[in-house]
């Protein structure tokens, strides 16, 4: 998810979705990955009390996008 769309920025859609999934009841979460490209101090904790469950700052490794979807994915999907 991008931290810093235009509209409707990734910090509120995950309000929304956490929300939703909690109004619901919904029995699976949806795994959101927080991406910015302005990584400044307190952006991933900002991000994870958004209801991200992991963050990653541009520019990406690709080991650092598979090592963050090996934390939120379940075996089964990998």
């Amino acid at each position: 998810m991008d931290v810093q769309m235009p509209v409707l920025d990734g910090l509120e859609a995950t309000r929304r979705i956490r929300r939703i999934e909690t109004e619901e009841h919904r029995e699976t979460r949806t795994p959101i990955i927080g991406l910015t490209a302005n990584a400044l101090k307190g952006d991933r904790e900002t991000c994870m009390h958004a209801g991200m469950d992991d963050y990653i700052a541009k520019p990406m490794r690709n080991d650092e996008l598979l090592a963050a979807l090996a934390r939120v994915l379940p075996q089964a999907v990998l």
